[in-house]
């Protein structure tokens, strides 16, 4: 018997990924419009299938519970900021090949990129926070201090640079973003501004 061809063996496949893809780009971009209008508390599951014009269980299939919607929404956004500041244009990304970035600009383009990003969040990560050393161990922590330790050793910069690197991110950091904006009542463009001056006054050592 003639074995079928043609692209009709793969197509479906193929076809429920990408719509896979676009259901979950969907859901997301509707969750973070929530967001934005009402902060991280507005996102349930039923909202954002409202918003995104889709059936609740889509969600639920997507994501399992709203647990699982905020982790996809931090993963997501985390994603974008790596692939921005790993692989983008400057001064936040390494640029062209062979165009020469001043580190410091990027550092600071980072610093302003990651605040940005948590105060775009800053709901969710609190509720994501998590407590005591292990909060040195998260993935987007390691890779941060790793950025972070590149572009200082890059300004010149040398030896054991940890406390440093916990130094200039701790300003960063969604609890310190927190209480920076709601008790000290700093908008987040003068938190940037007091880190950009905090960060513009480190001198390497000479010698």
């Amino acid at each position: 018997m003639r074995r079928p061809t043609g692209p009709s063996l793969v197509a479906p496949a193929e076809s429920e990924r990408a719509d896979a893809a676009r259901n979950r780009q969907l859901l997301l971009e509707a969750a973070t419009r929530l967001i934005d209008r009402h902060g991280a508390s507005a996102v349930t599951m039923d909202a954002v299938a409202k918003e995104a014009g889709v059936g609740k269980g889509t969600v639920f299939r997507r994501f399992g519970n709203r647990s699982g919607l905020m982790i996809a929404l931090l993963d997501h956004s985390e994603s974008q900021l790596q692939q921005a500041f790993l692989s983008g244009p400057a001064p936040l990304g390494p640029g062209a090949p062979g165009e020469k970035v001043d580190p410091l600009d990027r550092l600071i383009a980072y610093g302003r990129a990651r605040l940005t990003t948590a105060a775009a969040h800053l709901d969710i990560l609190l509720e994501a926070e998590e407590g005591g050393p292990q909060r040195f161990r998260h993935p987007t922590r390691i890779v941060s201090v790793i950025h972070t330790r590149t572009l200082l050793q890059a300004m010149g910069f040398h030896g054991n640079l940890e406390l440093m690197c916990i130094a200039v991110l701790a300003p960063l950091d969604p609890p310190a973003i927190y209480h920076l904006h709601h008790h000290d009542h700093m908008p987040f463009d003068q938190i940037a501004d007091q880190w950009e001056s905090l960060v513009r006054s480190l001198q390497p050592m000479k010698g």
